[in-house]
């Protein structure tokens, strides 16, 4: 264990899901409020697609950058200054006079995202004996995955009920919520005097670190081709009424908390074998997606099932701290860069596959090809791998 284990290891963990729940829920917001958005802003729904990617650039860009230039910063205060960052964003968000500044402000608010998560899993990994990490790490998790279940659909009910930007400024208060348990239970921790932006950038030529970053990137793409067409998916083919929306996300919200759980356990117990398995799990239930979508209950409970398919995140944040060696943090937070990448890949080639006149289930064939390419980088870098240990033995 480490010699800065907090006092109570599960109140750090708690208050850190707290700060996940708080992104979690303003991410996935906007995609319930994007009528409200568009007629408040003045622009055409679609259009709020914009703040979407936005928000998915700032991810992506702000994770190298801040865990290369605060890779002196103790960990405790970076955590605090992330969240502070994002309650900004959020709240500023809110207050955006026109679309524009709103997309900047999506840029700003998803800044933090992809290191905040870094940080806080090598935190909690910190805390706890070396077989119980991928645990660890999905405990903290479990804040994202309780957003999806209950933050973003409270939050769109509130935003829709009183205003689009109340939900903005509900994520800034959890954030600064979050700020101050984090000071309260999150022990202090020295900061590394070896730290430095070109040990950190050393990950980006780490093979082992590239191949579990392309893994995420592809192999979870999948999640996010189903997940983001299953409304009209199941109104359109399995002709669902648009009511049992709220169901249906209730239902994909459940099945990450479940393949949360169950994917951290399963790395922990043999993680070299999860990451794989799961991979073959996420290929079978999105494949079957397709057949299950053209009927309303089938096609309600395989939504649940591809909600599991988020099992591949505490095994891979796990993975990416064997293998960063000193550039634990940048390896870390690119994690959820990649994530942010597969989102975006997944949606894109669901939406071309859709635009060529296919079955709106031909979403959970895109989910298997890119799940069963996640599984093929991750073999060719087995392979690599074990050659080079070959020829380091010989």
């Amino acid at each position: 264990m480490s010699s800065h284990t907090p006092s109570h290891p599960r109140l750090a963990e708690l208050a850190l899901a707290l700060g996940g729940f708080g992104i979690g829920t303003g991410e996935f917001v906007i995609m319930g409020l994007m009528n409200r958005v568009a007629g408040d802003l003045q622009v055409a729904v679609p259009d709020v697609g914009y703040a979407i990617s936005s928000y998915a650039l700032g991810v992506v860009i702000g994770a190298p950058l801040i865990s290369a230039f605060a890779a002196r910063v103790p960990k405790r205060a970076l955590l605090i200054a992330l969240m502070l960052v994002f309650a900004l964003g959020n709240m500023a968000s809110a207050l955006a006079p026109g679309f524009w500044s709103f997309v900047g402000l999506r840029f700003l608010a998803g800044l933090p995202h992809g290191a905040y998560f870094g940080v806080a899993a090598l935190v909690a990994a910190g805390a706890v004996p070396l077989h119980q990490r991928a645990r660890a790490v999905g405990r903290v998790m479990s804040g994202l995955t309780l957003a999806i279940l209950l933050g973003a659909p409270l939050a769109t009910w509130a935003g829709n009920l009183l205003g689009w930007q109340v939900a903005f400024i509900g994520v800034g208060v959890i954030a600064l919520l979050t700020t101050g348990l984090i000071t309260l239970w999150v022990a202090p921790q020295p900061a590394d005097p070896d730290a430095s932006p070109k040990r950190e950038l050393s990950a980006l030529i780490k093979p082992r670190v590239l191949v579990t970053l392309g893994v995420a990137s592809i192999g979870f793409g999948g999640m996010f081709a189903v997940f983001s067409y299953v409304m009209p998916t199941l109104t359109g083919q399995a002709g669902m009424a648009e009511a049992w929306g709220p169901l249906v996300l209730a239902v994909f919200g459940v099945g990450t908390i479940v393949g949360n759980l169950a994917g951290a356990r399963a790395a922990d117990r043999n993680l070299m074998r999860a990451i794989p398995g799961i991979l073959i799990w996420c290929a079978l239930v999105q494949g079957l997606f397709f057949f299950a979508a053209n009927t309303i209950w089938a096609g309600i409970l395989f939504t649940g099932l591809v909600g599991t398919s988020i099992a591949l995140g505490p095994a891979l944040q796990t993975r990416l701290m064997d293998v960063a060696e000193d550039a634990q943090t940048m390896a870390a937070s690119l994690n959820h860069a990649a994530f942010n990448m597969a989102n975006a890949l997944g949606a894109w080639l669901a939406g071309i596959t859709v635009k060529q006149g296919v079955v709106w289930s031909s979403t959970g064939l895109v989910g298997t090809a890119l799940a069963l390419g996640g599984l093929l980088i991750f073999i060719a870098g087995r392979w690599q791998e074990k050659r080079r240990q070959a020829a380091i033995a010989a």
